[in-house]
């Protein structure tokens, strides 16, 4: 997957380049990798690709419903907010995604929110 400018947005190819509950990772020139994700849903979402507890690669982790479990260590992370869920607390940067004609779009600045 490789990734063009287009104004304030990085245009990231086709959507059907994600698989339906899976996730992909974008290396970003000068910025975070990022993690695209798909829903069995149908709805697209991108976070920075670092788990707030342990760095852990998200674009590897298993998606289920609207979040992703970290593979190192199996905390829970919501894919709208980016905010750990249950009892951990810590939160990844979220990146505005939009679908054009099929295409999928990210914005170049992630979103930082505070650990709930």
């Amino acid at each position: 997957m490789s990734s063009n400018l287009f104004g304030d947005w990085l245009d990231l190819g086709p959507v059907d380049q994600i698989p339906l509950r899976g996730a992909r990772s974008v290396p970003v020139a000068g910025g975070e990798e990022l993690a695209v994700f798909r829903t069995g849903d149908d709805r697209f979402y991108a976070l920075v690709n670092k788990c707030p507890h342990g760095g852990g690669p998200l674009s590897q982790g298993i998606v289920h419903g609207d979040k992703v479990t970290c593979p190192l260590h199996a905390w829970t992370i919501s894919l709208a907010t980016g905010q750990a869920q249950g009892a951990d607390s810590g939160c990844t940067p979220t990146i505005p995604v939009r679908v054009v004609s099929g295409r999928l779009f990210v914005a170049r600045e992630p979103v930082v929110r505070k650990a709930a």
